[in-house]
């Protein structure tokens, strides 16, 4: 995702993707919707790990994002930048 237009002039992002949970893909995303209820661990963009337990199915995560770590229990993430 690096290197793409993050977003277009009316500040709302214009590219989405499924994401896969993992310790190594580095996303650089503005945000996530979680399709399936769970925890969301995340590295931010300043390298801190947050959790976001029992997110419920149909939110967003609004938060620049480097990583989606590998102990997210939550499902069908998509990443939006």
């Amino acid at each position: 995702m690096a290197g793409s237009q993050m977003m277009d002039a009316s500040g709302i992002p214009g590219n989405a993707a499924a994401v896969t949970p993992s310790d190594a893909t580095v996303l650089n995303c503005l945000g996530l919707y979680v399709g399936g209820a769970g925890n969301v661990v995340v590295e931010t963009q300043n390298g801190a790990t947050v959790t976001f337990s029992s997110v419920p199915a149909g939110s967003w995560i609004w938060l620049q994002i480097n990583k989606v770590k590998a102990a997210t229990a939550a499902t069908n993430i998509v990443a939006v930048w």
